[in-house]
């Protein structure tokens, strides 16, 4: 990370039962994320001193570890939408490297699919009615609708089209295909996406990210700890984080997200450039969201993400820059906040254990990748995290 400070890893990463789970409690998810990333890392819970979540409880992350048994001395309650995880990753890692913890572990879990089926839950139109909220709330600005409105304007002045759109969610569910823990495999067709019910124009269903339960957990650890840990480490090479806006009123630019600073800022500190990333991991609520990070992520120009998304390039089979290879948010699981998800599965990729989906570097099959991007959305573009990952 810095000059003089540790080096930091991903040891231990792993997913609870995802999909359909409608036999446990979201503190129970945790619990089995976190035992089954311990024990992928080889590592005992009495290593981790640092505990991450967000999203559960009165004071989280506080009931969480107690629930799972640690009593940490470093802990993060961020909360910033889906991008929360790969924010804390980043603050985790800076602890590391500086010595304030030595096994940093993320966890999280959601019953959200169970919970509307139970009754337990009703589906929410909006975050709240207070602060700059309160000016848009009454014009039904649903957090869907803010999405759909940047699409359209990024439609509007650069000719994207709806089945540009519609081919983000046709690739990702033909990565899905290829993975055998996702929740929908059966392939769809630009055609299939376009006659969906519509939900926001110009979003039809399968625009728009499935609801499942799921988690997932992530262990961090010094570079003392990798020695002993039954996986090879995956690297964190650069960080970047940013904050653009709450009110719609206040954001400059609908075709331009937040992960155009903290994707800038991960590649300048990781001393990577775009162009040498092998796969990426991105937040996918809505297919806009993929296409607008590819962007500002800087995989192509801006304007440009409809022309680079229709030539099948996010393809784990033959595409040029295999884009959410699990499926993602569109096909695999979305238990809520999917951010911890994007890295279970960029370490998954990095170490080789992608299987069917297994993305392979320049060199061709058998030459595992070098190089992989998470990078997460949160709210409506109000927050972006970005991390790059390497392997030795």
């Amino acid at each position: 990370m810095t000059a003089g400070s540790r080096k930091v890893a991903v040891v231990g990463v792993a997913l609870s039962d995802c999909g359909r789970v409608d036999d446990a409690t979201p503190y129970a998810l945790h619990a089995q994320a976190a035992r089954r990333a311990l024990a992928d890392a080889g590592l005992g819970r009495e290593v981790v001193d640092g505990f991450a979540s967000a999203g559960l409880g009165t004071l989280a992350p506080v009931e969480v570890a107690e629930y799972l048994g640690l009593r940490p001395t470093w802990v993060d309650s961020t909360s910033v939408g889906g991008s929360t995880w790969e924010v804390m990753a980043a603050h985790a890692a800076d602890a590391i490297a500086a010595g304030h913890a030595n096994a940093v572990l993320l966890a999280y879990g959601s019953t959200a699919r169970a919970d509307i089926r139970a009754g337990r839950r009703t589906g929410n139109l909006s975050f709240g009615s207070r602060g700059p909220l309160q000016f848009e709330v009454p014009y039904g600005h649903t957090l869907i609708a803010k999405y759909a409105m940047a699409a359209r304007r990024h439609m509007l002045e650069h000719g994207t089209t709806i089945e540009q759109l519609a081919q983000v969610a046709v690739q990702a569910r033909a990565n899905a295909a290829l993975n055998p823990e996702a929740m929908f495999r059966d392939p769809i067709t630009v055609d299939d996406v376009l006659s969906g019910p519509m939900i926001a124009d110009p979003f039809t269903k399968l625009h728009c990210c499935i609801r499942s339960d799921g988690g997932a957990a992530v262990l961090l650890a010094a570079e003392e700890f990798v020695r002993d840990c039954r996986t090879a480490p995956v690297w964190i090479l650069g960080t970047g984080e940013h904050v653009s806006h709450a009110a719609m009123s206040e954001w400059p630019d609908f075709t331009t997200g937040p992960a155009a600073v903290s994707g800038r800022l991960a590649f300048e500190r990781a001393g990577v450039r775009p162009e040498e990333i092998d796969f990426a991991e991105l937040y996918d609520a809505f297919t806009y969201m993929t296409l607008v990070t590819l962007e500002d992520l800087g995989f192509c120009g801006k304007g440009e993400g409809g022309a680079f998304v229709e030539k099948g390039r996010l393809l784990v089979r033959g595409g040029e820059l295999p884009v959410n290879t699990d499926g993602g948010g569109l096909s695999a699981q979305h238990p809520g906040m999917r951010g911890l998800f994007l890295l279970v599965e960029a370490v998954r990729q990095l170490r080789g254990e992608g299987g069917e989906r297994q993305v392979w570097g320049p060199g061709g099959r058998g030459e595992l990748p070098r190089l992989g991007v998470a990078s997460a959305t949160g709210g409506w573009f109000c927050s972006s995290g970005t991390l790059v990952l390497g392997r030795e």
